[in-house]
């Protein structure tokens, strides 16, 4: 079981190299939006849309088991999304996202959000070709998130904990679930955000526009 685990993962590593390569060549920042269902995602991924489309170009690659009712939804902002579902698979692998960029008109450069299968579990694993994993964590869990699903928070670069806005309602501490995420990642980047009020956004958004400044000046140094 351990050498065919080994070989599955040894062959998505290739295509997510060939992925990033792609993706470099354009000048993509692209980053995998991982979380569990009903953490807010999609409402995040709209308004970060809203909030970059007028300045940059934004793609999305939409992950789900069945539906396309996520791309519609991103669709409906203006911007090109492309659905991938997975059927019985609970992850989107880096075959998939190979294929749907080879699909899309990609930008020169700008964006590219793919909003994985909702799950903590096995896109921990699967490298996509993204420039980061951010993992989403709203108020509405529970603060030991991070550390019952410890590879997730491990493989992220970025936690946004979402819906914010609820904090006077519900019970959630969010200096434990800050410092859990830590525990397990010290190097984790954290926002604080709620995608229906825009609470934080100031701080996301600047992080991901140096994303794409750092990219297009290594791209121009080669």
């Amino acid at each position: 079981m351990v050498a065919i685990e080994q070989n599955i993962l040894a062959k998505n590593d290739g295509y997510a190299e060939q992925n990033r390569a792609l993706l470099r060549e354009r000048r993509i920042f692209a980053l995998n939006l991982v979380s569990s269902p009903g953490s807010g995602k999609t409402t995040l991924l709209v308004r970060t849309i809203e909030a970059l489309r007028s300045r940059c170009p934004v793609t999305v690659i939409e992950g789900d088991q069945q539906t396309a009712n996520d791309a519609e939804r991103i669709r409906a902002t203006g911007v090109p999304a492309l659905q991938i579902n997975t059927g019985k698979g609970c992850h989107l692998d880096a075959h998939m996202v190979g294929a749907a960029l080879r699909e899309m008109k990609l930008p020169q450069q700008g964006f590219l959000f793919i909003e994985n299968v909702g799950n903590l579990v096995c896109p921990a694993a699967f490298d996509l070709g993204e420039a980061h994993k951010v993992a989403i964590l709203s108020v509405t869990e529970g603060e030991d998130k991070p550390l019952k699903y410890p590879d997730m928070f491990l493989a992220a670069d970025v936690m946004l904990l979402n819906k914010c806005d609820l904090l006077p309602y519900v019970r959630f501490d969010v200096e434990l679930a800050v410092a859990n995420a830590l525990r397990v990642n010290p190097t984790l980047a954290v926002f604080q955000v709620s995608a229906e009020t825009g609470q934080g956004f100031d701080d996301w958004l600047a992080w991901l526009d140096s994303g794409l400044a750092a990219l297009a000046l290594t791209a121009a140094s080669g």
